[in-house]
C-alpha cells in the first residue's frame, strides 16, 4: 500500500497531537513533519515535500492565511485547513479556499466530545484523495470574472426551463466563483446552489458572491419563497426542500430531517428530488466537482420526469466523483469542462 507524507500545522501541540493521532489510524498516511505556525510550515514544505498538509487557521507569527499563500506561490501542494466553528473562523476559511486550499474542516467534527466518526472518515478520505492526486484548485483571479460582459444581457427569460439548481462539494466554492457572477441581472429564474460545507459557513458564502455577482445571493431561510433572479444558498447543516404553499407558489422548507439516508446537511438528492416534482421537465440540474454520489438519485428523478442534467467534464474537476457517477448512470445530457458550462446553461435557457 502506498503511505502519503503528512506535515500537520498548529500552533498547539495539543492539536498537532490529536491530528496526528487521528491521522495514524489511516494505515495509508504517516506524518512527515509537524509545524509550530505559518513560517515554520512554509520552510518544512519546502524542505520535507509533503504529499499533503493540515493546516490551522490561526496562528502566531505568520497565519495559516499567509502561509497558505506563499505555499501556493513556492511550492504548491494539497493544504486542508481546519477551523474553528466561528463566523471569522469560516470567513476566514472561504479565503483559504480562493487561495488554493483544497477542503476545509471543522476541528470540533473530528477531535473531542463532538468528534463525528462520519466526518472523520470523510476526512480521512478527503486526504487520501487529494494526496493521491495532487491536483489543486485554481484561484479564481478576479479578472477572469466577466461581470461586465454580462451586465448588458438583461431580461433572459427561458421558454422551457423555471429553476435551475447547481450542486458541488470538494473544489466548489472556487467553481462557483467562476461560474455564479457571469449570471445577467435580466435572468427571470431563481439558481440555488447546494454546496457541501461545514455548519456556519454557507452564510459567509453567501456575502461573499453577493458581493461578486450581479444577481443578489442569500443563504436560504425556511419559508422564503423561490424569486426569479436570485442565487439561494442552501444553508449547511439543514435540509432544503422546495414545496407549495396554499396559494400554489414554490417555497423552501429548511429543517433537519432527512426522507433519505445521507451523509450530507445539505444534500443535493434532497433538495433536486423535491423540485423535480414540482418543477418536472422545467428543471436543469448542474453537478460540479466533489467526491461521492450525492445528486446520483436527484438527477434519476430529474430525468424520469424528463429534466435536463449538466455534469462537468473529469478534465476540470478538483474531485470527479459526484459527476462522474451521475455520468456514467447515463443521467447526463451533455458533460462539458467548467469553463463551458455557463455557455451550455445559457444555451438550454434559451432553447
Amino acid at each position: 500500500m502506498k503511505q502519503y507524507g503528512v506535515l500537520v500545522v498548529d500552533d498547539s501541540s495539543f492539536m498537532r497531537r490529536c491530528i496526528s493521532l487521528l491521522l495514524e489510524k489511516d494505515p495509508a498516511f504517516f506524518i512527515l513533519g509537524i509545524a509550530r505556525n505559518g513560517q515554520d510550515a512554509l520552510e518544512k514544505v519546502q524542505r520535507l515535500k509533503p504529499d499533503i498538509v493540515t493546516m490551522d487557521v490561526e496562528m502566531p507569527e505568520m497565519d495559516g492565511i499567509t502561509s497558505l499563500e506563499r505555499i501556493m506561490k513556492t511550492c504548491p501542494v494539497p493544504v486542508v485547513m481546519l477551523s474553528s466553528y466561528t463566523e471569522e473562523g469560516a470567513k476566514t476559511s472561504l479565503q483559504a479556499l480562493e487561495l488554493g486550499a483544497v477542503d476545509v474542516f471543522l476541528k470540533s467534527e473530528l477531535i473531542g466530545d463532538g468528534a463525528n466518526e462520519k466526518a472523520v472518515e470523510n476526512f480521512l478520505l478527503s486526504l487520501k484523495t487529494f494526496a493521491e492526486k495532487g491536483k489543486l484548485p485554481t484561484p479564481a483571479a478576479k479578472e477572469s470574472l466577466p461581470i461586465e460582459q454580462t451586465r448588458n444581457e438583461l431580461f433572459i427569460d427561458s421558454k422551457e426551463i423555471e429553476l435551475l439548481i447547481i450542486g458541488c462539494s470538494t473544489g466548489g466554492p472556487s467553481a462557483l466563483q467562476s461560474l455564479l457572477p457571469r449570471f445577467p441581472r435580466g435572468l427571470r429564474i431563481p439558481i440555488i446552489v447546494i454546496q457541501h460545507m461545514p455548519p456556519g459557513f454557507t452564510g459567509p458564502l453567501a456575502e461573499r458572491f453577493n458581493s461578486l455577482c450581479n444577481l443578489p445571493v442569500k443563504e436560504i431561510t425556511d419559508g422564503d419563497s423561490l424569486e426569479p433572479g436570485v442565487i439561494y444558498i442552501a444553508p449547511a447543516g439543514f435540509q432544503t426542500y422546495i414545496k407549495k404553499n396554499t396559494e400554489g407558489s414554490a417555497i423552501f422548507s429548511v429543517n433537519e430531517f432527512s426522507p433519505i439516508e445521507t451523509l450530507y446537511k445539505p444534500s443535493i438528492n434532497v433538495t433536486v428530488l423535491s423540485a423535480a416534482q414540482i418543477f418536472n421537465e422545467r428543471l436543469l440540474t448542474v453537478i460540479l466537482t466533489g467526491m461521492g454520489n450525492d445528486g446520483l438519485l436527484g438527477c434519476q428523478e430529474v430525468k424520469k420526469r424528463k429534466g435536463k442534467v449538466i455534469v462537468e467534464a473529469e478534465e476540470s474537476c478538483i474531485v470527479y466523483g459526484m459527476p462522474k457517477v451521475v455520468f456514467e448512470a447515463g443521467l447526463a445530457d451533455i458533460q462539458v469542462p467548467l469553463p463551458s458550462i455557463f455557455e451550455q446553461i445559457m444555451l438550454m435557457l434559451r432553447s
